[in-house]
């Protein structure tokens, strides 16, 4: 069985959430991702009478292009259709996923459909979001150099335009010693091991990093992973 959860995943792989602009609201509103779905509505705008047809049809997801609430809602008393939609929702456990300027910023997303339906040509990004990128760099010992990179790929880094697999590496020296309770793959515990490196250096997509963190950890040979994560404000769209 398939819950809200895992529908939301596969939405935020496509258009994850941080190309939202600043004022938008994207996301799960209400519900719990461990509901298990019984049908998804599909629609422009969240109303009364959305939630009346979600009800008839058995959908207990709906999934929204505008966010039904922008900002904090500061009453539940039915004075308006957003208050009397959500009290709706809440009272026949429907979940709510807005997918909204995310899904209007990502290359793939509406405003390319729309670029496509109209036959335009050469279709480039006008506004590029800054703040989606992140250099990753790690030590790794030689004998896992290549190893580590292509986990990184795998992972959704090493991405620019048009070039995928993008790195930069260079040798150096490494050194460490581990205490009584290290288990070291290189060298012994106790004593200072200097080691052949590589330091590695990759370009990912902000809302993968954990993703290629996992990657590397799996990847990497030594038992406790030397990394850093450095924001950049290159302008970026994928």
């Amino acid at each position: 069985m398939i819950t809200i959860a895992q529908v939301c995943k596969a939405l935020e792989t496509w258009a994850p959430l941080p190309y939202q602009e600043s004022y938008d609201n994207c996301g799960l509103l209400l519900g719990s991702g461990s509901t298990t779905v019984t049908g998804i509505l599909c629609t422009l705008d969240c109303t009364e009478a959305v939630i009346e047809e979600a009800i008839a049809k058995q959908c207990n997801l709906i999934i929204a292009h505008h966010p039904i609430v922008f900002s904090g809602l500061k009453r539940l008393n039915g004075s308006n259709y957003v208050e009397r939609t959500v009290m709706l929702t809440l009272q026949n456990n429907i979940a709510i996923y807005a997918i909204h300027t995310n899904a209007d910023n990502v290359i793939t997303g509406v405003n390319a459909k729309l670029a496509a339906k109209l036959g335009l040509q050469d279709i480039a990004v006008l506004a590029p979001k800054a703040g989606l990128l992140a250099k990753f760099i790690t030590y790794v010992p030689d004998s896992h150099a290549e190893q580590v990179k292509t986990a990184i790929w795998q992972a959704g880094g090493g991405n620019i335009g048009n070039y995928s697999e993008c790195s930069f590496s260079f040798a150096g020296n490494g050194t460490f010693k581990g205490n009584e309770h290290s288990n070291p793959q290189l060298g012994y515990k106790g004593e200072r091991t200097n080691a052949a490196e590589q330091r590695i250096e990759v370009i990912i997509p902000v809302h993968l990093q954990n993703k290629v963190l996992a990657a590397v950890r799996a990847a990497h040979l030594y038992e406790e992973v030397a990394y850093e994560i450095i924001p950049l404000a290159n302008g970026h769209q994928a």
